[in-house]
């Protein structure tokens, strides 16, 4: 009941033709004014036509009205009446009525706006920003996070009212955890000693399983330090979920019966169980651990049928342990992509992946146009063309070299030419699908991009081996799979979770051997684990991307209330801010400014 509690007996967008000879009041702000004739009044549900009087006896109201600035907030009561034959208006839910005005009030007026409440007039991302509480009241903006809030309602229904789950709070103030992302730090009054935000739940979840809480979860707030990421944001939300004496498969199941149970009916049904594909087949498929399977375009591996040529770069690159020949054949290339579309494409993986990029087209009369063909009889010519299921006007890029290498770039050349075919008029993803997908079998660990000698955790360090390469963990690390799993999402990576290892043992292994970790900043999570941890598990959905997706919105800032612009400033309010020297004193902490900012200062 959206009028319990309040003084309107309406809302400005609930009035029907059952309505008409009711007195209502309304209250809203003011969409549009005509005139002095009529104004358009909304609220958060809707739009209604409010008639002003003509007649003298309500010129006061007339007066009022028509002199109220847009975006004015009044109060309007007045009869319901049915709109005049021929003057409704079908587009709006209200629009078989208008209200003719019997008395008003204008509870405060609008000062002159920095742009139009419309959704369609376009405004710069920094004015959104600094006038949030303005841009608040677009119909699109209020959409996303009213079903962001049916969601989230939905999604504790399915946990605690159908499956026991406990909602428990954790802790905002912690200590540093090793490895993963960049933590925010918070100074402490005790000299040296800082806090830090944690940038998920991890080891709390993990501490709550050991303490038989049994089934725990959490709309989390989270916190990476990840400095100018245009779609990240320092603060986001996730829905955070721990089990205990559940593997892998349990947790997929629980994730797709959440998502179905709380999957917002406008949006069509999806399908259970979702497909699952191993990291190993993602990579060399897609070229990504997160794949789009919206569309084809698949990697093609055709080392195999190129190993008897006499193309050297193709036989320098088979020559190498992990070399490999690649393609991707893209459908009517020839007629939806520009010659210097396909040099950006070749100058893209050449710049992000240090790759070249060869093009075969395919002719009109179906023979070949490419720098390999000298090298290629006929019949070879027609193999690769049944390879590839080359049609006339497709266009291969090909790519020959190190694995992974050649994988990542022909990957990141797929989504590429897709944006390229679709903005040219070939719809190849469709925005109203949604593809989910379980990546499985990662790495446990990967080299450290600094330093190839040395390994980091390819999920966090909590993660368990699979149990088939328990062995090897002590043995050849690098060939140890882990027991992580990810929730992709049309291309996007929504979730992420892993079974965890419940062995102290284990654990101090894997953190002082394999990571070379200084384990005692985990002493406190170590110690837990010897007082008969049960097996656990979890994942966590990361909800601020989860709905953009489902709305369609291009950033999660269109679904997050207050956003931090993507050099993680709050525009509105303007922080971070300067604090004073006396306010840090406290801390033990002087700021030690550049010699740049000094100078400024001063000046």
């Amino acid at each position: 009941d959206f009028n319990s509690f309040v003084s309107r007996t309406n809302t400005c967008g609930e009035l029907r033709s059952a309505h008409v000879g009711q007195e209502v009041t309304l209250y809203g702000w003011i969409q549009y004014q005509r005139q002095g004739l009529f104004l358009v009044l909304r609220d958060f549900q809707g739009l209604t036509q409010i008639i002003i009087p003509q007649d003298e006896a309500h010129s006061h109201v007339k007066k009022l009205l028509s002199d109220a600035p847009v975006e004015s907030v009044v109060r309007v009561t007045g009869i319901v009446s049915p709109r005049p034959p021929g003057q409704e208006n079908p587009k709006m839910p209200t629009g078989d009525i208008e209200v003719k005005a019997e008395t008003a009030e204008v509870l405060n007026s609008c000062k002159k706006l920095p742009f139009e409440i419309k959704d369609f007039i376009k405004k710069s991302e920094a004015l959104r920003m600094q006038y949030r509480y303005l841009d608040l009241r677009s119909f699109q903006l209020q959409y996303n996070l009213r079903l962001r809030s049916q969601i989230v309602m939905r999604m504790r229904e399915y946990l605690c009212n159908l499956h026991g789950f406990v909602d428990v709070e954790t802790p905002t103030l912690f200590k540093r955890t090793p490895g993963g992302a960049k933590e925010f730090l918070v100074p402490s009054r005790e000299a040296g000693k800082f806090y830090s935000l944690p940038q998920s739940p991890q080891q709390f979840k993990q501490l709550l399983m050991v303490g038989g809480l049994d089934r725990y979860f959490q709309v989390a707030r989270c916190y990476r330090d990840e400095g100018s990421r245009p779609d990240r944001q320092p603060e986001f939300t996730q829905i955070d979920i721990e089990m205990s004496f559940v593997d892998q498969a349990g947790i997929q199941r629980l994730i797709e019966g959440l998502l179905q149970y709380s999957w917002p009916e406008e949006r069509g049904s999806i399908t259970t169980p979702f497909p699952s594909m191993t990291y190993e087949a993602a990579l060399a498929d897609y070229g990504t651990d997160k794949p789009d399977t919206r569309f084809g375009m698949k990697i093609v591996d055709i080392s195999d049928f190129l190993r008897r040529s006499e193309i050297q770069f193709v036989q320098d690159a088979l020559s190498y342990p992990r070399g490999t020949v690649k393609a991707i054949c893209v459908p009517q290339g020839v007629r939806y992509l520009k010659n210097k579309d396909l040099e950006s494409l070749k100058e893209s993986a050449k710049s992000q992946f240090n790759q070249e990029i060869v093009e075969i087209i395919c002719r009109p009369d179906g023979s070949l146009k490419s720098l390999l063909t000298k090298f290629l009889g006929e019949k070879q010519q027609s193999e690769l063309i049944e390879a590839l299921s080359m049609q006339v006007d497709d266009v291969v890029l090909l790519a020959a070299g190190e694995h992974k290498q050649v994988c990542s770039a022909l990957g990141s050349l797929r989504l590429e030419t897709a944006d390229l075919l679709e903005a040219a008029g070939l719809v190849l993803r469709d925005p109203t699908a949604f593809h989910f997908l379980w990546v499985v079998d990662f790495p446990l660990f990967l080299p450290k991009e600094e330093n190839s000698s040395e390994l980091e955790s390819a999920h966090h360090p909590f993660t368990a081996p699979h149990p088939s390469d328990t062995s090897l963990l002590y043995s050849d690390p690098t060939k140890v799979r882990s027991q992580h799993y990810d929730l992709v999402l049309n291309g996007n990576e929504v979730g992420g979770g892993s079974i965890r290892i419940h062995s102290a043992e284990q654990q101090r292994f894997v953190l002082e051997k394999v990571l070379k970790e200084d384990s005692e900043v985990l002493s406190h999570l170590l110690e837990a684990l010897e007082f008969g941890a049960p097996p656990h598990g979890g994942i966590a959905l990361g909800l601020d991307r989860l709905i953009s997706l489902i709305v369609g919105s291009p950033s999660i800032r269109d679904v997050i209330a207050f956003p931090k612009s993507f050099r993680g400033r709050d525009l509105m309010g303007n922080a971070p801010d300067y604090v004073t020297p006396e306010e840090l004193e406290p801390y033990h902490i002087q700021v030690s400014w550049p010699l740049a900012e000094k100078e400024a200062k001063k000046n």
